[in-house]
């Protein structure tokens, strides 16, 4: 029972233990010493003894344990704590042995062997450097190759979720509403004619073509499926008659992880890493949740533990109302900007499509999140997704006593914040979702590896946070 308790907290309860044993000990003799006196003995003067001993016992007993938690259990929860950043987030952060000089020789020894590990961990990485910077120049150039055939390619693993797509497979999914990975296609086409196709190809047809058309209704492609083995299929679409303008290069996105579609389980049961995140921010009119409106919104998406490069919203929202200058001063948003921006509804709908079938997180979130459910009625939908707070996220790996600001956060976990991004939409989602990325190996590291182990956790420091899950 004691051992899901924290250190302080133990060693709290321990001095607690000693101050009632003293107590009890004391009791015990000055009760020995009236019971062997004289008959008539007053009891009174035990007594008082007796009262005075339990204050100053108590009294002592609680200055130590403030001098032993100060130079000693703080001193080893945060030693832990950085020996976690660097054993599973990779941040080069130094031991602070001054403040654990009262730990002796561990400090000292706990950095020797850190900077050891992490000078064969440097040369490591500096070989992935050079092989991953040798990828992206290959994927640069297929990227290019692809941007000039006019065909949208997505690649669909056995749960018909989209695994991979190009440019111009992104410019038609966004006919319906932005592409992400992992989505179903059903989200963006109407899937009976690829059902069809299917049933074809598992009789022997090599490929096959069909028609396919919009969940809207508003445009139909030329498709071509070939099956991938058993681990999916390649859908090709026909775009030189729909797209007309040029396409900017932009990266594949894609996550051969997800060719294998996980198991299907309830969220409390689902490991972190399984899951996928969208890391958001809002810039608004003011700081009240009932008074105030969204003037832009930033988002990013996670996925297997990883920031999906490509995927981004970024977009002013235009409040229906003029923004203060005050406001203006913090994030940069003035009424120009938004003036010929979408509204609530039609940001909020898009956003809410961005984000169907992932855990919300983002820094302080029962501000953002009560944003976003004031208006939903304006969005036609509903915000019920899992919410987890990156506040919460820090309070459960670096104790309640540190300071849990997103540019502390951001200080402590090695996260660039360019100073001209800092209270923008994007640049703060995209922050948050850096820090996420390095705080989920140190919690999964503390045992916590499913969604309910972490909900458990975060719970335990409610008093910092509204719990927006429930």
């Amino acid at each position: 029972m004691f051992t899901n308790l924290s250190l302080r907290f133990r060693v709290f309860l321990f001095f607690c233990l000693v101050a009632f044993a003293s107590a009890a000990l004391a009791a015990g003799a000055l009760a020995f010493g009236w019971s062997r006196g004289d008959a008539g003995l007053p009891a009174a003067p035990f007594l008082t003894a007796f009262i005075a001993f339990t204050f100053l016992n108590t009294g002592f007993a609680l200055g130590i344990w403030l001098l032993f938690d100060e130079n000693m259990a703080k001193p080893i929860t945060r030693l832990s704590a950085d020996l976690r950043l660097r054993a599973h987030s990779g941040v080069d952060c130094a031991v602070d042995t001054e403040a654990a000089r009262y730990l002796g020789d561990l400090a000292p020894a706990a950095s020797a062997l850190s900077e050891t590990m992490n000078s064969s961990v440097m040369d490591t990485a500096a070989e992935v450097a050079r092989e991953t910077e040798r990828l992206k120049a290959e994927s640069a150039r297929l990227t290019a190759l692809l941007t000039e055939i006019p065909i949208a390619t997505i690649l669909l693993n056995p749960a018909r979720e989209i695994v991979l797509y190009d440019a111009q497979a992104a410019d038609v999914l966004s006919q319906i509403a932005p592409p992400r990975l992992k989505a179903p296609l059903a989200d963006y086409f109407d899937l009976s004619p690829l059902h069809e196709a299917m049933d074809k190809l598992s009789k022997g047809a090599g490929e096959v073509t069909f028609t396919l058309q919009h969940t809207a209704g508003n445009g139909d492609f030329n498709a071509r499926l070939k099956a991938l083995g058993s681990d999916g299929h390649m859908l090709c679409l026909d775009v030189k008659t729909v797209i007309s303008a040029p396409i900017d290069p932009r990266p594949l996105v894609f996550d051969f992880d997800l060719m294998n579609a996980s198991e299907t389980k309830g969220i409390k049961e689902m490991p972190l890493r399984d899951l996928c995140f969208v890391p958001f921010d809002t810039e608004t009119t003011g700081l009240s949740v009932e008074k105030d409106a969204i003037v832009q919104l930033g988002a990013v998406r996670v996925l297997n533990g990883r920031i999906v490069e490509g995927e981004v919203l970024d977009t002013y929202v235009n409040p229906g109302r003029p923004i203060p200058p005050a406001s203006t001063k913090i994030h940069g948003v003035t009424d120009a900007d938004v003036a010929v921006a979408p509204d609530i509804g039609t940001a909020g709908r898009s956003f809410h499509h961005f984000a169907r079938d992932a855990v919300l997180v983002a820094h302080n979130a029962p501000f953002d999140i009560g944003l976003l459910r004031k208006f939903q009625s304006d969005m036609e939908v509903e915000w019920n997704h899992p919410v987890l707070d990156t506040v919460l996220l820090s309070a459960v790996v670096f104790g309640t006593n540190e300071e849990h600001s997103l540019d502390a956060l951001c200080d402590r976990l090695a996260v660039s914040l360019p100073a001209h991004l800092r209270h923008t939409a994007l640049g703060d989602a995209q922050a948050t979702a850096q820090a996420l990325v390095k705080l989920l190996p140190l919690l999964e590291g503390k045992g916590l590896r499913t969604f309910g182990n972490l909900l458990e956790a975060t719970q335990k420091h409610g008093r910092l946070l509204q719990d927006m899950n429930g």
